[in-house]
């Protein structure tokens, strides 16, 4: 199996969600999570159909607040051409990933890294396994992540849940996060609201912090 071709959908953005914890962003104890937004996970979607453009004008948003408040700023992003040992169980339910290539291993444009920003390799759903994630939020005092990119209920889902179970506050952006299709964009909000996050939108958020 391979990732589908992924078809348009309204971003979910008047979807009612009831939090069960609400927790607020602090600039002093956040990180930016900007997962996966790499041009081969974006090219399943038409770039021009909602819900892309407006994913990435949030993001952009988002990275810009974060920027002027000199909160840290991390990227996921899967390496091309992984070794079987490296990609395991991925290859059973994926397929082999990306190619080493830059038309699909960069980020896309509209959100190239900063000079300061973060690049971590990005090996399972959770962008904490195997990675320098969590070491680097306890070097600088961090408790909070931002989490926003693709795809919803897959890496973004997992990696909100594991930051939970590492004391992690976890801040899951409803609007800028995209997925499969609006039906796995509002189960992976619901889930987190219920078990592990605080939902919030990008105006609320840059509001907060």
């Amino acid at each position: 199996m391979s990732i589908p071709k992924i078809k348009s959908y309204e971003m979910p953005i008047n979807l009612e969600v009831d939090n069960t914890v609400q927790w607020e962003p602090q600039s002093d104890k956040a990180v930016l999570l900007i997962h996966d937004m790499q041009q081969y996970f974006l090219d399943f979607y038409n770039q021009q159909q909602s819900p892309i453009p407006r994913l990435i004008a949030n993001i952009q948003k988002i990275k810009q607040k974060c920027e002027s408040l000199k909160i840290p700023i991390i990227y996921t992003a899967q390496p091309g051409n992984q070794k079987a040992e490296d990609r395991a169980l991925l290859t059973d339910f994926w397929g082999t990933g990306l190619e080493e290539k830059e038309e699909q291993t960069s980020i896309i444009p509209q959100l190239s890294p900063s000079e300061n920003d973060i690049m971590l390799t990005k090996w399972r759903y959770s962008a904490f396994k195997k990675s320098e994630l969590q070491q680097l939020m306890k070097t600088w005092n961090r408790d909070q992540l931002i989490i926003c990119g693709v795809y919803a209920h897959i890496g973004c889902l997992l990696t909100a849940a594991d930051a939970f179970m590492y004391d992690i506050k976890p801040f899951f952006v409803k609007d800028a996060v995209a997925d499969f299709s609006v039906e796995d964009h509002q189960m992976a909000i619901r889930y987190a609201a219920k078990r592990c996050s605080t939902i919030t939108d990008t105006n609320q958020l840059i509001s907060q912090l």
